[in-house]
């Protein structure tokens, strides 16, 4: 139990083990069962088998770095034996699955998780979600999503983190917050959307982080806003909430002739309000338009066949009477064919 694998290096005093940039393919299978902080990163470990830790052999393990191991698989209960895990670091890693699974079924004490730039497969970040969604990391408080290119987050994913304190989502490309529910966060204080694609705020977002009274820290640094007639609330947000980091810096990018000017000393004359910014409402006013456009056709159609009910209705005889002079002419045609004293007379014609 107090021996150190090889490659690796130990302090018994320190709790700790470390495995760094040292090629290995697997995690060393005798760990000493002291440790505490356990450092596996820069090695080359595809993959985090079922059973990866030893059961019952490391007890105490609270601090576990696998970053920039080349993971690319993390399978159901390769992390399920950590009864004492508090803090985890998957970061550099390029994941490619990562099961719902891997803390097992009963739940884990896990409470902080960093996943900066592991996130870049998109089925990835679905099975992350329907961890969180699980309720297997209720105690989580620390949440890193940092670097990941993220566009959208699945919808639901953080309602059941009641324990959450901070969230960093920061350098991704998230070009909205629609989906994303902050509801049931009551004990988050600090959330990192800076360095994303975020163009505007809408109410119902502003209106969730009021109602989040721990959240004291907001980061919107370096985000490409658009400042139109959507943007009035957000203006207004700021300038009442004390929530903002460096909300003074914030600055338009869109429109060019708003380029660079701060958000805060926007006014509303100053905001090009002639076109509508909402889409949806201009599409359906688009649909009821085509929709009288139609009728009215429709309506002059019919209107025109009753004026020349009389003409149509003398048209439909002409039609019927060519009709049956065309069939009378093949039924004769037909008798005669049928006929053998006929079909002689038209052999015998000379006669």
């Amino acid at each position: 139990p107090g021996s150190c694998p090889a490659l690796c290096e130990c302090s018994e005093a320190a709790k700790t083990v470390k495995c760094v940039n040292r090629n290995l393919t697997a995690v060393p299978p005798d760990l000493p069962s002291y440790v505490r902080n356990l450092f596996i990163t820069g090695n080359r470990l595809a993959g985090l088998p079922a059973g990866a830790f030893p059961a019952q052999r490391l007890p105490d393990l609270s601090a576990l770095n696998l970053s920039g191991n080349h993971l690319q698989a993390v399978e159901a209960g390769a992390l399920a034996a950590l009864p004492s895990l508090r803090q985890l670091d998957l970061s550099g890693n390029p994941l490619a699955s990562f099961s719902p699974q891997a803390f097992g079924e009963g739940g884990s004490p896990l409470e902080e998780l960093a996943l900066h730039g592991a996130l870049r497969n998109h089925s990835v970040l679905l099975s992350l979600a329907a961890m969180l969604q699980s309720g297997v990391l209720r105690n989580l408080s620390r949440l890193e999503l940092a670097d990941n290119g993220l566009l959208l987050l699945p919808a639901g994913m953080f309602t059941a983190l009641p324990a959450l304190r901070q969230l960093d989502l920061s350098n991704n490309s998230l070009v909205g917050l629609r989906n994303v529910s902050f509801q049931g966060l009551g004990q988050l204080q600090s959330l990192n959307l800076s360095d994303n694609s975020l163009g505007v705020l809408r109410n119902s977002t502003l209106a969730q982080f009021r109602g989040l009274p721990a959240l004291q820290r907001i980061g919107l640094g370096r985000n490409p806003w658009v400042c139109d007639c959507a943007i009035e609330d957000l203006v207004a947000w700021l300038k009442e909430s004390d929530q903002v980091e460096g909300k003074e810096a914030l600055t338009c990018a869109y429109p060019d002739k708003m380029l660079g000017k701060a958000l805060l000393k926007i006014n509303g004359s100053e905001l090009n309000c002639s076109v509508p910014v909402d889409l949806p409402s201009q599409l359906q006013t688009s649909y009821v338009f085509l929709g009288i456009v139609l009728a009215l056709i429709g309506a002059i159609f019919l209107l025109v066949l009753y004026l020349n009910r009389k003409g149509i209705k003398k048209w439909m005889h002409n039609i019927r009477d060519a009709c049956r002079d065309h069939m009378e002419g093949y039924h004769y045609r037909y008798e005669i064919n049928a006929d053998p004293r006929l079909t002689n007379l038209s052999s015998n014609s000379d006669v």
